[in-house]
């Protein structure tokens, strides 16, 4: 006998970096081996005319998460995670979200009570940062950085959660220290604030004017500002939910300028449109996200972005509110634009709707669905066992029936949202198994895992922690002294 668990024999496996016939075997809760003719596993599992895949690793998502409003968004661990599961994404990146006058400490213990409590995919977090006092960054920071968790996010806008540009320094000075990658939510908060204010007192409050409320030079800005302090002190960043034309332009510049800087964008900014706030009464509020939906031109030069590798990785941003009084409608039941929960779910729809796009040649082909869904997530989010199919990677697999062609519905979905902004697409492709470390989590639309299996996944810094405190450089007027001054 061979030693393999199962053997999923004759189906089509995608990696970032191209597609064959394969078989794939499984020990453990690990891939042992992939080719033809492999010796028989204990299972054997015919997947003949089927496509094979890694489990997607969905890097920004917001769960059972409190808003600074207050709110929590829809979603506890248990539902956000079993729709990701049937969605074929089996590790998610979630957020430990501070607010102001909290203890990171603290409020990292409290995710994980939440995560291990439900959570059905495995899990990492990033931690949000928005209170970076001097004990936050230097005494609670680096034990949270050694037990694994090496990302945080930060805003640039939004009244209770944003950092100056001096605040957004310190933090990633004390990310270079310690060897974390700073996430930022990239907006202008200025040229925000100064809009919403005016179409407020103007009386302009229907869901449509929350895209005109956030112009589009604020993320084209704020990703120059970014990266110019990312130089400034070497230290790598990651740009979320780029979705402008002009945001990309930005971002393109400081890359070709060899700035240590990522980027994402997200389903919607592909695929949904800024038309769609403009519905009857509060209707669009469905499709009120940040940053807004935009236009044609933007989808446009975003899949182009994807294509050529300028953007790294596709997210969902899944941040789902229910359209009542526990959500969207919170503050009423015919809110301004400025008064609605910002968020959609999505955690989901995510491969599906890119899967399709794949098999269709829209844009990208399957190689590209996969590294930008899986590959190239967990290489930048470091988490070294997922995103691909090969010896030694966790088992996580899902496997997909081309032929099968369905609408998306209305709802009820896994997660607890209530809604879908996709519905009534069509799509082509149907995920019949999806494998989590080798165990088959989903079948035929079914979830099977129990709430509190996934596992936390511990992440270690991308580069090493550099000593602080280094002798002051001498005085040369070409030099940008940020960096040596740490």
């Amino acid at each position: 006998m061979s030693g393999f668990d199962r053997v999923l024999r004759g189906g089509t496996v995608v990696t970032a970096t191209g597609v064959r016939e394969a078989d794939v075997a499984i020990r453990g809760e690990r891939i042992a081996a992939l080719g033809r003719d492999l010796p028989p596993g204990r299972e054997e599992v015919d997947v003949r005319g089927r496509i094979l895949t890694p489990g997607g690793v969905d890097p920004h998502c917001h769960i059972e998460q409190l808003a600074a409003t207050g709110l929590y968004n829809a979603d506890t661990f248990e539902t956000a995670t079993r729709a990701a599961l049937a969605g074929g994404t089996t590790t998610v990146i979630p957020f430990a979200a501070q607010h102001r006058g909290m203890s990171l400490r603290e409020v990292v213990e409290d995710y994980h009570a939440r995560a291990a409590r439900g959570a059905m995919a495995d899990y990492a977090f990033h931690m949000i940062v928005t209170d970076p006092r001097p004990e936050v960054l230097e005494e609670e920071l680096p034990p949270l950085v050694r037990a694994g968790h090496a990302s945080l996010k930060v805003f640039m806008t939004y009244d209770r959660l944003r950092v100056d540009d001096e605040q957004l320094l310190d933090v990633l000075a004390a990310a270079r220290a310690h060897g974390c990658l700073v996430c930022v939510h990239a907006e202008n908060h200025g040229m925000i604030s100064w809009m919403r204010k005016r179409l407020v007192a103007r009386g302009y409050l229907a869901p449509k004017y929350h895209g005109v409320s956030h112009p589009r030079a604020a993320e084209a800005e704020a990703i120059q500002r970014l990266a110019v302090m990312s130089a400034f002190l070497d230290q790598p960043v990651m740009v979320f939910h780029i979705s402008t034309r002009e945001g990309l332009r930005a971002f393109a510049r400081a890359r070709a300028d060899g700035v240590k800087i990522f980027g994402e964008t997200c389903t919607q900014y592909l695929l949904l449109d800024a038309r769609d706030l403009d519905r009857p009464g509060v209707e669009g509020a469905k499709w009120i996200c940040s940053p807004p939906l935009r236009g044609p031109e933007d989808r446009k030069a975003l899949w182009d972005a994807l294509a050529t590798g300028l953007l790294d990785c596709v997210s969902s941003d899944h941040a789902p509110y229910r359209m009542d009084e526990t959500g969207k409608l919170a503050r009423g039941p015919n809110p301004g634009f400025h008064e609605i929960a910002n968020g959609l779910p999505g955690i989901e729809l995510r491969l599906p709707l890119l899967f399709d796009a794949a098999l269709e040649g829209r844009h990208i082909d399957l190689p590209a669905f996969v590294r930008l869904t899986a590959t190239a997530p967990a290489r930048i989010y470091h988490l070294p066992a997922k995103g691909d199919l090969t010896p030694g990677a966790d088992a996580d697999i899902v496997v997909w029936d081309p032929e099968v062609t369905w609408e998306i519905p209305e709802g009820p979905r896994f997660d607890d949202a209530g809604y879908t902004p996709y519905a009534g697409r069509r799509l082509r492709g149907r995920i019949r198994t999806v494998y989590r470390r080798g165990e088959p989590v989903v079948v035929e639309g079914e979830v099977r895992a129990a709430p509190g299996s996934g596992r936390f996944l511990p992440r270690t810094g991308g580069e090493a922690a550099r000593p602080l405190g280094r002798p002051a450089p001498e005085f040369d007027p070409a030099r940008n002294f940020g960096a040596e001054l740490l």
